[in-house]
């Protein structure tokens, strides 16, 4: 039998050899907080990541702290990701993207499913078809259509990137339409919405949620939104099945990973203080005027939602036949 005082003595030592991590279990976060976010700033990622990390970091009195790093349609953040640290201080705020690039990328050097722990969904958002007022005269989805075909080819659509769910809702829309626009890729949806907005592109299929801004600013045209019913932000913007293409839906979501082998105990409170910051008033009005909703998916929720989406997603690359450019 173990004597008292030796077994205290056994259990103190246990506690000093603990590592770094357990010990600090009780203060985290004791230091910044990095999240990737895999593309410039400006975009639609960025036009979430900001407000609730912002809010996230009043409340919690800690920094989280965005890290862009765009290229190769998200995916160049996502392997930077998926190989940091998983001590608890870096996270992942991917998007639909992510669902899609496995059809698309035959060689990524990570997998959305078995390399990260889903954490919650942020967002989801319809995308909408936007066009530069100046260089596009249509004004409704009936005469966007008629210009296409009585002159195919001539119109152009920026996008985030290769594989991008922008990429692939322009690939849908040809398919569904029987149309031709052109496909130029960008390292990102912000840089491709500002040479949209300078007319160096003619129009995107854009998040709402980065688009929103410019459209009530009358620097784009919104020609619909490609959901089921109208955005609550945009009452006046038809659906796409208004505008006579009912099968077209597509929306962009935005969610949080952490790199496979995170303490559950840091994935625990992350989630708990994004659960507040989403509940907070401020983050339900920016959410709305976004034209977003904050759908309740956690955990495993959640990453039961992902894999459907890389199902879905693979299903329209092999169907519309996209490629890389």
């Amino acid at each position: 039998m173990t004597h008292p005082h030796r077994r205290q003595l056994l259990i103190a030592g246990a506690a000093t050899l603990a590592t770094p991590w357990v010990r600090a279990q009780g203060a985290w976060p004791t230091k910044p907080v990095t999240v990737v976010v895999p593309f410039p700033p400006g975009g639609g990622t960025d036009a979430f990541a900001r407000p609730l990390f912002a809010v996230m970091t009043k409340n919690a009195g800690k920094q989280f702290i965005i890290d862009n790093k765009g290229g190769a349609g998200g995916t160049l953040g996502a392997g930077i990701a998926a190989k940091a640290a998983p001590d608890g201080y870096t996270f992942f705020m991917g998007a639909v993207h992510h669902s899609i690039a496995p059809s698309m990328y035959p060689k990524l050097d990570y997998n959305i499913e078995t390399d990260f722990i889903p954490v919650g969904l942020v967002s989801s958002v319809p995308q909408v078809i936007v066009v530069n007022p100046q260089r596009v005269q249509a004004k409704t989805l009936p005469q966007l259509l008629e210009f296409m075909r009585k002159n195919p080819g001539k119109l152009n659509y920026g996008s985030a990137g290769n594989g991008t769910s922008h990429h692939l809702a322009g690939e849908l829309f040809k398919l569904q339409t029987k149309t031709f626009v052109t496909h130029i890729p960008y390292r990102g949806a912000g840089p491709a919405l500002q040479d949209l907005i300078a007319g160096q592109v003619d129009m995107m299929f854009d998040g709402l949620g980065s688009s929103a801004n410019h459209i009530k600013g009358g620097r784009l045209h919104a020609i619909a939104v490609a959901a089921d019913k109208r955005a609550v932000a945009f009452p006046d913007l038809p659906t796409a099945k208004e505008g006579g293409l009912p099968g077209y839906q597509v929306a962009t979501w935005y969610g949080i990973f952490a790199p496979k082998g995170t303490p559950k105990d840091a994935i625990d409170r992350f989630t708990a203080e994004m659960k507040t910051a989403l509940g907070s008033d401020e983050l339900r009005k920016a959410w709305v005027d976004l034209g977003a909703e904050t759908p309740n998916l956690y955990g495993d929720a959640y990453g039961k939602f992902v894999s459907a989406e890389v199902k879905r997603w693979a299903e329209v690359v092999k169907t519309s036949g996209a490629k890389l450019d």
